[in-house]
This record gives C-alpha cells, sequence and structure tokens, in this order.
C-alpha cells in the first residue's frame, strides 16, 4: 500500500503521464536530479501529487514566497486530506533585525512581532516529520535558517504511557524543562492545568488537549478532547509532548554552555582591550553577562539564538542544525518556481554574515554569533537527495545539473497560452481603465503589473476614483492577509488587483481573463523575458486570457514572450485538434487555504479596512467630513458596529493612536447626512 493516498476526481491528462512517468523512471534509474519544464495551468502540482504517491517518500517543497508556499499547501492538503501536510515560513509578521551602523553610531534592537499561529504550525511539521513517514512540508525559504538540533529536540519529548508508573510531580517538571508553562486558570497553547490527579496539556501544534488521569504514581487514563466542548475524541494508548520551542535544550547543557559563552566572551573582552576599544569591551561584557543570568535563570533569554554553536557544542564554522536536518535520508526536495527560489537561497548567506560582522565589530556580538546564520548555498546542496525543479523558464543552474528536462506544455483542459498585444505607451492607465470597464460588465477579473509599489499604490488610488473596485498587493502584508487578498479577488470582492511581483510565479487566479504590463519596454529584472513569460502566465487559466502589453517598442524581452507564446499555441492548437478538445476555463472548487486553517493577527484590524474602503478620498467643507460610498442599511449598521467594537479594544491593549483614527472614522461616519438619515429611520 502506498504511503501517500491521493485523493482527486481527476485523472492525469495532456502531457500529464507522460511527465510523471518520466519522472518516477528517472529515480528509479538514479537520476538524482531533475527538471519539471511546465507551462503555467498545465497541472504541474497535480503532477507532483502523482509522483509523490509513487515514490512513498517524505517531502520538502520549497517556495520563494509566502503566498506561493499558502497556495502549494491548500493544493497538496486537498491530493492527501489523510497524510500530513504541514506549513513551514517564518513565523514573523514583522522582523527588524538586529543591526549597527557605525556612520551615525545608532544601535537597531531587534524587534519582532511572533505570529503565534504560523508558530504552531512550524511545530507541527517538525513532530510530525519525527513521528511518521508520510509527511509533506510546504516551507519558504527560511527553513536554511537555525532551528535547533533534532537530535536535542527528540531526546527532549516526553513520552508516556496508560499503565506506566510515573511520579506525577517529576512528569510536571518534564513539562516545564520542555518550555510548558502551569496555568490552572485559563490554558493555552504551550500550558497545563492541573487538577488534583488529572492533568491537562495543551500542546503548542494542536488546538486540542491531552488529558492524563493517574492513579498514585500509575498513569490510569490518557485521552484526547475537543478544545472547546471538552468532548473525547480518541484515547490513545501512549503520548508524546514535544517541546513548545525549537531552541530547548536540558539544564546540563545549559550550564556547560555559559562556562564556553563566557570563556569567549572574556576573550574578546581582551581583544577590544589590547586594541584600545574600551567602548567595545564595556558593552560585550555587559550584553553577554546579562544573557548569562538570563539563560541560568529561565534556560532561555533574548537572542538564544545567537549562542546556538556553544548550546549545540559545534565546532567554529560549522552550519547550524535546521529544518532539513529533520527529514530522513532518502527525502525528496521539490523547488517550486526554480529560477526564482534557487538564486535567494544562495544570496541569503551572505547578506546575513555582513549585518552580524558590523555587530561583532563593535562589541554587540560574540564572534560565535557568525555561527548562527543561513545554509551556505553548497551546505544546501550537500543536504538535499533526489531534487524536482520545477519552473516554466528554469534558469541555468537547473538545466546545467538535468538531464533535459520533463516538458508539460499541453493543458488537460485544452488551454491555449494567451494572446499577446502590444500597445502604445501613451495613454496606457486611461486605456487600462476602459479594458477593466470592459472585463467587469463580462463579470471577468483583471491583473496589471507596475515597476514600483508606489505606482501601484497611486494607481489603486486613482481607479477607485473612477469607482471602479480595485485592490493591491504589497510586501508589507503579512503572509495571511496576502492569501486573503487573493481569495477575496477570486470570490469577486473587487474586480482589479494591482502589483508588481507579488502577482508573478505561481499565483492560482482561473477568474483572471486579462494580464495587463505596465511599461513593458523598461528593460530590466522586472520586464526581463523570463519575468514576462511568468506575468503572462496569470492569463493563461482562462479560456479568453489575453495579455496587454504597453511600450513604445518590442524590446527582446517582449520579443522573447511573444515568440515563445507562439510556439507554445502551436502545439497546443495541433494537439485539441487531434483529440477533439475545446478549450475550457480551469474550474477549481474552494479548497480548505492556509488562512482557514489559522487566523490571521491582522484580524483585529478588518473593520479598519473595511471602513477605508467605504470611505471616498475627498473631503467636503471646511469640516472636512469623509463622503460615503452608497452601502446598505444593514452594511452601515454592521460597519458602526464593527468599528466601535474594535475601538474598545485597541483602546484596551493601550493601542490609543489607532484607537484615536478609529473614533475619528465613527465620528464621520455618525456626523455624515446619510447615516442621520439612517438614523431618523431606525
Amino acid at each position: 500500500m502506498s504511503l501517500f493516498e491521493l485523493k482527486s476526481e481527476y485523472q492525469p491528462s495532456g502531457d500529464q503521464p507522460q511527465a510523471i512517468n518520466a519522472l518516477v523512471r528517472n529515480f528509479d534509474r538514479g537520476t538524482m536530479e531533475q527538471t519539471l519544464l511546465g507551462v503555467t495551468g498545465s497541472g504541474k502540482t497535480f503532477t507532483l501529487a502523482n509522483v509523490i504517491a509513487k515514490l512513498d517518500s517524505p517531502v520538502l517543497v520549497l517556495s520563494h514566497n509566502k503566498t506561493l508556499a499558502a497556495q502549494l499547501y491548500s493544493e497538496f492538503k486537498a491530493f492527501f486530506p489523510n497524510n500530513a501536510v504541514e506549513y513551514f515560513i517564518s513565523y514573523y509578521d514583522y522582523y527588524l533585525p538586529e543591526s549597527y551602523i557605525p556612520a551615525t553610531d545608532t544601535y537597531i534592537a531587534k524587534d519582532a512581532s511572533i505570529n503565534e499561529n504560523i508558530e504552531k504550525l512550524r511545530l507541527a511539521s517538525t513532530a510530525n516529520l519525527l513521528e511518521r513517514r508520510d509527511t509533506i512540508v510546504v516551507a519558504s525559504v527560511s527553513c536554511i535558517y537555525g532551528l535547533g538540533s533534532p537530535e536535542d529536540y527528540a531526546n527532549m519529548c516526553v513520552t508516556i504511557a496508560a499503565g506506566e508508573t510515573v511520579d506525577r510531580d517529576d512528569f510536571l517538571r518534564r513539562l516545564i524543562d520542555i518550555q510548558y508553562e502551569r496555568n490552572d486558570a485559563a490554558p493555552e497553547a504551550g500550558q497545563f492545568r492541573v487538577k488534583g490527579d488529572t492533568i491537562e496539556v495543551f500542546e503548542p501544534q494542536r488546538d486540542d488537549f491531552i488529558r492524563i488521569s493517574f492513579w498514585g504514581d500509575e498513569i490510569e487514563a490518557i485521552s484526547r478532547h475537543d478544545a472547546v466542548s471538552a468532548h473525547i475524541k480518541t484515547r490513545p494508548a501512549a503520548i508524546t509532548f514535544y517541546p513548545c520551542k525549537h531552541f530547548v535544550l536540558p539544564p546540563k547543557r545549559i550550564e556547560e554552555a555559559c562556562e564556553s559563552i563566557l570563556k569567549e566572551m572574556h576573550e574578546q573582552v581582551r581583544f577590544f582591550e589590547s586594541k584600545g576599544l574600551l567602548v567595545e569591551a564595556q558593552r560585550i561584557y555587559q550584553r553577554v553577562t546579562c544573557d548569562i543570568e538570563m539563560l541560568k535563570e529561565f534556560g532561555y533569554a533574548s537572542g538564544i539564538e545567537n549562542y546556538s554553536r556553544h548550546l549545540a557544542k559545534r565546532p567554529p564554522g560549522s552550519r547550524p542544525p535546521c529544518l532539513l536536518d529533520f527529514f530522513p535520508e532518502n527525502y525528496i526536495t521539490i523547488v517550486d518556481e526554480s529560477h526564482v527560489t534557487i538564486p535567494q537561497i544562495n544570496a541569503m548567506f551572505k547578506a546575513d554574515r555582513n549585518r552580524k560582522q558590523t555587530l561583532i565589530d563593535h562589541g554587540f556580538r560574540l564572534p560565535s554569533a557568525l555561527d548562527n546564520r543561513p545554509l551556505r548555498f553548497e551546505e544546501f546542496e550537500n543536504l538535499t537527495r533526489r531534487m524536482i525543479y520545477v519552473s516554466a523558464t528554469p534558469g541555468q543552474y537547473e538545466l546545467q545539473r538535468t538531464p533535459p528536462p520533463v516538458e508539460q506544455v499541453i493543458r488537460p483542459t485544452g488551454l491555449l497560452d494567451p494572446e499577446i498585444e502590444v500597445r502604445p505607451l501613451e495613454g496606457q492607465v486611461d486605456d487600462v481603465a476602459a479594458e477593466i470597464r470592459s472585463c467587469v460588465r463580462k463579470k471577468e477579473r483583471v491583473l496589471v503589473t507596475t515597476m514600483t509599489k508606489k505606482s501601484a499604490e497611486r494607481l489603486s488610488d486613482y481607479l477607485n476614483e473612477l469607482e471602479l473596485r480595485v485592490s493591491y498587493l504589497h510586501s508589507e502584508m503579512d503572509a495571511l492577509e496576502r492569501v486573503k487578498v487573493l481569495n477575496k479577488l477570486s470570490e469577486g470582492e473587487f474586480d482589479c488587483l494591482i502589483g508588481i511581483n507579488l502577482l508573478r510565479e505561481g499565483i492560482d487566479l482561473p477568474s483572471v481573463t486579462l494580464v495587463a504590463i505596465l511599461d513593458a519596454d523598461k528593460e530590466g529584472f522586472l520586464r526581463s523575458g523570463r519575468a514576462l513569460i511568468q506575468v503572462a502566465g496569470r492569463a493563461a487559466r482562462n479560456a479568453k486570457g489575453r495579455v496587454i502589453l504597453y511600450g513604445e517598442s518590442i524590446t527582446p524581452a517582449m520579443q522573447e514572450l511573444i515568440d515563445t507564446t507562439q510556439s507554445h499555441r502551436q502545439k497546443q492548437i495541433a494537439y485539441n485538434k487531434a483529440h477533439n478538445i475545446t478549450p475550457r476555463t480551469i474550474e477549481k472548487s474552494k479548497r480548505e487555504t492556509i488562512s482557514d486553517v489559522v487566523s490571521s493577527n491582522s484580524d483585529r484590524h478588518a473593520a479598519s479596512e473595511a471602513a477605508a474602503s467605504v470611505f471616498g478620498g475627498n473631503s467636503s467643507g471646511a469640516a472636512g467630513r469623509i463622503e460615503v460610498k452608497n452601502l446598505s442599511d444593514k452594511e452601515l449598521s454592521q460597519l458602526v458596529y464593527d468599528l466601535e467594537v474594535e475601538m474598545l479594544s485597541a483602546a484596551e491593549n493601550l493601542e490609543f493612536e489607532r484607537a484615536a483614527k478609529l473614533r475619528d472614522k465613527l465620528n464621520s461616519l455618525t456626523d455624515n447626512r446619510f447615516v442621520q438619515n439612517f438614523k431618523s429611520k431606525h
């Protein structure tokens, strides 16, 4: 029986059967690296799912951005509902790395906002990798950063079984050692509650809880309960509790590490003093002394990852453990959109090292902090085994390391590559507005790509003033919020989405019929041949798909797009004619998304965002009152209520500036004549 159970109402078709067979056959023959060259909309994910089902090995799916990783997670979750499909990305909603600017003598302390929901998914990924083989982890490139040793992580696990004799107090101490906290009132994830001979443990990676009943020192029963109703879900014979954090070590290891850290600190102090750098010497002495006290007292300290070499007893210069170390030897790595992901992995080490070296030179960190880093590219290569590079436009790295690519040009739906049209640069914005209106009348969706974030914002504002329903994506949105925006476009909450490079590789939007590329003749990274092919591919999932390029002349990159599209269309038209296929738009049932799995912290701002969408941009009169777009009475009443709730919540959280802004929006609504009419009727 296969390790992975593939569930799908579809059967491989088009180029998919030959691609599946070729990939599996090549691996069976000993080929370690392969390239799948698949056009947009050809069902590359379904092809990979079939390959995974045939190879029976754990899988790491690497993506270059969080939005695409979330989409891939949703797709693989739908294909393998009975297997462990996990999501591993950076858990920061906001991250400002520790840094120092010598020119202005400015120290910037590390500042971060951790998304607890994503941290829960990260912990679930490592836990499943240790306890089951049928695991698929969809990850961003953050997976090559230090994570903590899998051996230490596994050794710190606490396993108990029904009928086993265990000292209750000793069991509680072991939970505390792996960073669980006691909370007898209202326990949350990563906490436990003690009620006499009963202990309830709320695991950080799950939404339910474990109840352990003792009879003296004997474990009488173990049961898993629903977190809301407390109803019993299962009665496992045994249970393993995994650490609440990836950086968890036994007390003895921390004591040994503290001695090693102090030794390095004294060496660094002597080095600074010998150079006459007394400020730096005092700075590193105070910093490390404080961290040591925290480690000894709590077993954890802010910035503990900078001491990872000492904590893990690694030699200088050695690489830190990462997610890849949690996989068994025979796992498969799928690098999605490899032409972007591979260069991104290659660049991460140098950027991180330059920042840390400055901190070390000025006494903010010990030299060993350099060993808390992302993998070097050659280390990444050594850790991976069987590889599949997936892209519509593979790079030179993949093509040089693999046999001729396995091609997947024919789409199962018979869809053709979109038609390409070149239009003059002059008047491009007004022309786009007219095209959007035309698409709206036909209930179609539009993507528009610009060169900069600022131009995307300005274009969005301008089109909204023209009463078009437009939104945009940008890099300041967290990963979960980006997914929500894309879902809103698919569901028709607005008609046009504007972005820069976030709309490129892999974004799956079958409802999009038009892709408009502004300033297509501005040659560079965002308007290279590879980039244009990827952007144009967003219109390849709809039978009416088309692409408009705005430029004063046809650049080599634009010509590459036109030539590639014509070549693909000839093959696709010939295949459709031979098999009597009529192209049809891709239709996908609504899948569970990452937004359904976790709730973004930004949900608390939903009401203010809704208010922003209904306020016009112009102020009227000396008082500067805000005009409100047409809303039904029910919609307006709900908006007022939501704003009040969010304002009170912000005040309770001491977010007074945001509360004041919400108050002003409420006043604008309340003072508005439309609202006065609404009040008079109710």
